[in-house]
């Protein structure tokens, strides 16, 4: 956990599920279109190879979230 939680996975039969929170999946919207999911979440099917490097510029792209949304909060108080 870096400044609070950055992203989910979960295993399932014919995929890995990906929750990075809803910024994200709108941030990346691009880059994610060949997957299905939703509103918060990506689909990656176990038949094809996994995008790890989208996967790592995404949690990157939480860790500055996260960061920021800390610094921020610290001012408030």
């Amino acid at each position: 956990m870096l400044q609070g939680k950055l992203v989910y996975f979960a295993a399932y039969k014919k995929h890995i599920g990906f929750y990075p929170r809803t910024t994200a999946i709108a941030k990346f919207k691009k880059e994610l279109v060949a997957y299905e999911g939703a509103k918060g979440s990506v689909k990656f099917p176990l038949d094809k190879p996994i995008p790890f490097d989208l996967i790592s510029k995404i949690v990157k792209f939480r860790v500055k979230e996260n960061v920021k949304r800390a610094a921020a909060k610290r001012k408030e108080r």
